[in-house]
């Protein structure tokens, strides 16, 4: 027996949900460069940025400064993330007393290759502040 109400919502959730995916994949390819039918078919000059017409700036100091972004770049922010995710895993390593300490020091030696860094159970709580 089926509650006369209930077939409506669970109807109207089904089309709200296929219009947002349809909007949502839609939007992805929106803003994203094409490539220009009228520049030919010579893909290699477009692959090659015109030297003569831009200026040497590697030459300068700092040309490729980004402290006044307003948010930090994509790599950045996965890194961090990435590292947070990594770092709350080995903090359970270093509280769960059953593990031996050999595989939590061979863990945190695989953890500071990555980051570049010592690191033991204290410093992989600085990645989760």
């Amino acid at each position: 027996m089926r509650i006369q109400g209930q077939g409506r919502s669970t109807m109207f959730s089904r089309i709200f949900l296929t219009c947002f995916l349809l909007f949502f994949v839609s939007s992805l390819s929106f803003g994203q460069p094409t490539l220009n039918a009228a520049a030919g078919s010579n893909t290699a000059s477009a692959a090659e940025p015109d030297k003569a017409g831009t200026p040497d700036t590697s030459s300068r100091k700092g040309w490729r400064d980004t402290s006044n972004y307003p948010f930090p770049a994509l790599a950045d922010t996965v890194a961090a993330v990435q590292n947070m995710v990594q770092a709350t895993a080995l903090s359970n390593y270093c509280a769960n007393k059953k593990l031996p300490d050999d595989f939590v020091r061979g863990r945190l030696a695989l953890f500071s290759r990555i980051t570049g860094r010592e690191e033991d159970c204290q410093s992989v709580l600085d990645y989760m502040r």
